[in-house]
C-alpha cells in the first residue's frame, strides 16, 4: 500500500496522511493516532528516503562512546539498554549512529554530527558530576537525552534514570534486618553520577542505624569481575572482615563471590552478597529462584524510554523536558541470610 491509497481509506489528504506518521506538531493528537493505527493496521511503512528530503532530518539517532578503559560504557550492560533502544528506532524507521571516539574527541564529535547533520538527536551515557556535555548538547541545539542523571547540572535537561541512592539504601537496610553491621560497598567508578548517588544511599541507611561507616569497607573502581575479586580478598583478609557486601553489579559480585569461595567461606551462609542489574538478556541471575539478592531494573526498558523520550523530542522540539526516575525492585536469591554469630 502507497501512501495515496492510505489517505484515500482515511478521507484524508496525502499531505496530512505524511504529516501526521512524521510527528509535525499542526496535526492534532487524534488524527495522529488514527493515522498511525491505520498505518499499522494495512502494513504501510513510509518510504525512509522520500521522508528525508520531505523533512530534511536524517532519520538518525546517535550513540557517542568513548574508548577509554576507565569508563563505565565498557560495561555489558551496555548491550542491553542499546537492544531497548533499536526497538524502539526501528519501529519508527529511524536509524542508530554508533560513533566510537577518544575521549578527547567526544565534544568534537557532538559537533560534527551536529553541522553535518548526521543525526536528529543523541543519548547521552555515562555521566558523571557537572557533566559539560550537557551545556555542550544545549549550546549546539542538538536533541538529546541523557542515560542517567548529572548532580550539579542546573539547566533542565531530559534524562531517563533508576534511583540508585533509593535501591542502595534499601539493600543496605535490609542486611542491616538481617543483622548484619560490617557491610561493604564495592562501588563503580565514584566520578560518574550513579555510583556517588549509591553511596549516599548506602551511607544514609548505616547512618539512620547509628552505624559509623568504615572506610576501610568502602571502594569504588571499574564494575569487572577482577575488580570485584580484588576487593573481595582485600576486605575479607581484614582483622575485622565484613560479613556482607554490596556489589555495584552482577559482574562485581561474580569477583565477590570467587573471593568468598578461595577464603574457603559459603556466600549466602558465611558472607552474604547482594549486587545491582541481575535483570540482563545473557546472564541471568539463575533460573527458578535468584542466585543472587539484587536490586533489579532492566537496562532493556531504560533505552526503550530514552528512545522514545528523544524521539518525541525531535517531533515536538517545543514540548516540555521529560525526565523519568525508574524504581529498583528488590528481589531476594540464595546469596544473602542472618548475620554469623559471633
Amino acid at each position: 500500500m502507497n501512501l495515496k491509497e492510505l489517505a484515500l481509506i482515511l478521507g484524508l489528504s496525502p499531505t496530512t496522511v505524511s504529516r501526521a506518521l512524521n510527528g509535525y506538531p499542526e496535526v492534532n493528537e487524534a488524527t495522529r493516532e488514527r493515522v498511525v493505527a491505520a498505518a499499522k493496521r494495512h502494513n504501510y511503512r513510509p518510504n525512509t528516503r522520500a521522508i528525508r528530503l520531505a523533512t530534511g532530518r536524517a532519520m538518525a539517532v546517535g550513540h557517542v562512546i568513548p574508548v577509554a578503559t576507565r569508563h563505565e560504557i565498557v560495561n555489558p550492560i551496555f548491550a542491553d539498554f542499546i537492544a531497548g533502544a533499536g526497538e524502539t528506532y526501528s519501529r519508527n524507521d529511524y536509524d542508530m549512529v554508533l560513533s566510537v571516539v577518544p575521549d578527547a574527541d567526544e565534544a568534537t564529535t557532538y559537533r560534527a554530527l551536529r553541522s553535518k547533520g548526521n543525526v536528529d538527536g543523541v543519548i547521552l551515557h555515562g555521566p558523571r558530576l557537572n557533566d559539560p556535555r550537557i551545556p555542550l548538547l544545549h549550546e549546539i541545539g542538538l536533541p538529546f537525552v541523557v542515560h542517567g542523571r548529572s548532580t550539579g547540572t542546573e539547566t533542565p535537561y531530559p534524562w531517563v534514570d533508576v534511583n540508585n541512592r533509593r535501591a542502595f539504601q534499601r539493600a543496605t537496610e535490609f542486611l542491616l534486618d538481617l543483622g548484619h553491621r560490617r557491610i561493604a560497598l564495592v562501588n563503580g567508578l565514584e566520578f560518574m553520577d550513579f555510583a556517588v548517588r549509591r553511596r549516599t544511599g548506602y551511607l544514609d541507611a548505616l547512618a539512620a542505624r547509628g552505624i559509623i561507616a568504615d572506610p576501610a569497607l568502602m571502594t569504588s573502581g571499574e564494575m569487572t569481575e577482577i575488580a570485584g575479586h580484588r576487593a573481595g580478598l582485600q576486605m575479607l583478609a581484614r582483622p575485622d572482615p565484613p560479613t556482607a557486601f554490596l556489589a555495584a553489579s552482577m559482574i562485581s559480585g561474580m569477583g565477590v563471590r570467587r573471593a568468598i569461595e578461595e577464603k574457603g567461606l559459603v556466600m549466602g551462609r558465611d558472607i552474604s552478597v547482594i549486587i545491582h542489574d541481575d535483570d540482563l538478556s545473557y546472564m541471568k541471575n539463575g533460573e527458578d529462584v535468584p542466585i543472587f539478592t539484587a536490586t533489579r531494573s532492566s537496562v532493556r526498558e531504560a533505552g526503550r524510554i530514552a528512545a522514545e523520550m528523544l524521539l518525541d523530542l525531535i517531533n515536538r522540539p517545543d514540548g516540555q523536558v521529560p525526565q523519568r526516575l525508574l524504581e529498583a525492585d528488590l528481589i531476594i536469591g540464595q546469596s544473602t541470610g542472618p548475620a554469623p554469630r559471633q
